[in-house]
């Protein structure tokens, strides 16, 4: 592809203004939420969503989330449930993802949908994200603003190591509070976890009164984030370590010894705060990667989901 001088833009009114006059122009905008950066696009251009698949790398049958600045404007392209009306209610603006039937008139890009009947749709609850839709006043398509596959990205100077010369923007508005991305909810039929992450389970699940079934690895594909390799770094990961081998650096979690820890404190919210940043900094030492265990509980499904992915064989 083309480089492009990717311009770096603070979250100053004059520059929330810049980027949505960029994405208006079909152009691609890297912006803070409270889960990760992500690549903002147009959702209703096909060229803009088209960008974004090319600026990432990422394969085309894998769905984006289109970002809306309010449940009204969710409602303009996806049909509306009694569910997703509760679950809105509770969470929303926040790190929530529904997945819910389209509209005949939904006006999205079929590359936004990856050509399925459903639309990933999240209302972000950081200021600057929702001072950004707001402006512009339209859907931004918006995965995590990095290669695909890689550690998604917590600050801007993530993103501008994985896509610098690619895009047309980076606004930077330090660093993200979540640390993890949206938890993905299908409400297509049975309430369904599709993806783990900043909203835990357990509170989906006294929202709605109800279980919720869980999607499995091998089925097919409807929701961001459900390929087996993904959230990888450059160097090797090794899962539920007691003790290191070789020369690897230990990503630690609780009182253990290690050269980076989530949360000496075995905070959970700590530590997903911490995980993609973690990443990258042990990722730069250019040795594997050894993970001490992480309970298999609230927020630790979601962080344990990631590092998974991240162990998982390339390519899978």
């Amino acid at each position: 592809m083309n480089r492009k001088d990717t311009s770096y833009l603070t979250a100053c009114p004059a520059d929330i203004v810049a980027a949505a006059d960029l994405l208006r122009a079909g152009q691609l905008v890297a912006f803070p939420t409270e889960t990760v950066y992500g690549l903002g696009g147009d959702a209703r251009n096909n060229d803009a969503v088209a960008g974004i698949y090319t600026a990432k790398g990422r394969p085309s049958f894998n769905p984006l989330i289109a970002h809306v600045p309010n449940t009204e404007a969710a409602k303009r392209h996806v049909v509306w449930t009694d569910e997703a009306d509760r679950l809105a209610q509770a969470f929303w603006p926040g790190p929530l993802t529904l997945v819910l039937p389209l509209k005949p008139d939904h006006g999205i890009s079929p590359l936004v949908t990856a050509g399925l009947d459903t639309l990933a749709v999240r209302v972000p609850a950081h200021d600057t994200a929702r001072a950004l839709l707001a402006e512009f006043d339209g859907p931004v398509a918006a995965p995590s603003a990095n290669p695909s596959g890689r550690i998604s990205p917590t600050t801007a100077a993530h993103v501008r190591a994985g896509l610098d010369g690619r895009i047309a923007a980076v606004l930077d508005d330090g660093p993200c509070g979540v640390g993890l991305e949206s938890t993905i909810v299908g409400l297509a039929g049975t309430p369904t976890l599709l993806r783990p992450g900043g909203l835990s389970a357990e509170m989906i699940e006294a929202c709605l009164g109800q279980p919720i079934d869980i999607y499995k690895q091998g089925d097919a594909l409807s929701a961001p984030g459900q390929l087996q390799s993904h959230y990888a770094p450059e160097s090797s990961v090794r899962l539920n370590v007691e003790a290191p081998v070789g020369d690897e650096v230990v990503l630690g979690f609780g009182n253990v010894p290690c050269d980076l820890n989530l949360s000496a404190a075995g905070d959970l919210t700590e530590a997903a705060a911490n995980l993609f940043s973690a990443l990258h900094q042990l990722d730069s030492t250019g040795r594997p990667i050894a993970v001490s265990p992480i309970p298999e509980k609230g927020l630790g499904l979601a962080i344990n989901d990631r590092l998974r992915r991240a162990a998982a064989p390339r390519g899978a």
